[in-house]
């Protein structure tokens, strides 16, 4: 699967990749390879919440994205100040934050990113075959988890 991930340092590389269908223990398995770079990061701050907006994503790709199959990158933020995580798949449509019932019992993943999350977006490629869904969990941010419920959404750059 090619694809154009959302904008970052030109040297920047993941230190994890993953390109799979999502399975029911995924999420599982990628909290805790997520929570190992963490703590050798010295990032356990930011691990809960990391954890928690990586599984909502991977829990979008399991109930939205046929086959299920997406690529996932972990990323640790220039000066070690952060982490990035990103899920890509070929799902053009462009996932949105509900705005259901109190008592709605699903629906809720965005918001819940938004929420423990300093930033998040989703990155639409030009050729509609897909998109990238991100966030970032920063160490020591003022505010921290206090994202915005509104995504930054934008047509990925072209390659």
């Amino acid at each position: 699967m090619s694809h154009v991930i959302a904008p970052r340092a030109e040297s920047e590389e993941p230190v994890y990749r993953a390109d799979f269908a999502m399975g029911e223990h995924s999420a599982r398995h990628l909290r805790r390879i997520l929570r190992l770079y963490l703590n050798g990061w010295g990032l356990v701050g930011v691990a809960d919440a990391a954890e928690l907006a990586f599984t909502e994503l991977i829990a979008n790709v399991v109930r939205h994205v046929p086959g299920r199959r997406c690529q996932t990158f972990i990323f640790r933020l220039p000066d070690g100040d952060g982490v990035r995580v990103e899920v890509a798949d070929g799902c053009p449509t462009v996932p949105r934050v509900a705005e259901g019932d109190v008592l709605d019992e699903g629906g809720r993943g965005l918001v819940l990113v938004a929420a423990v999350a300093d930033k998040w977006g989703v990155e639409v490629r030009r050729d509609g075959g897909g998109k990238t869904v991100w966030f970032e969990c920063l160490a020591a941010a003022p505010g921290a988890g206090a994202g915005s419920v509104t995504p930054t959404v934008r047509p990925a750059p072209r390659p």
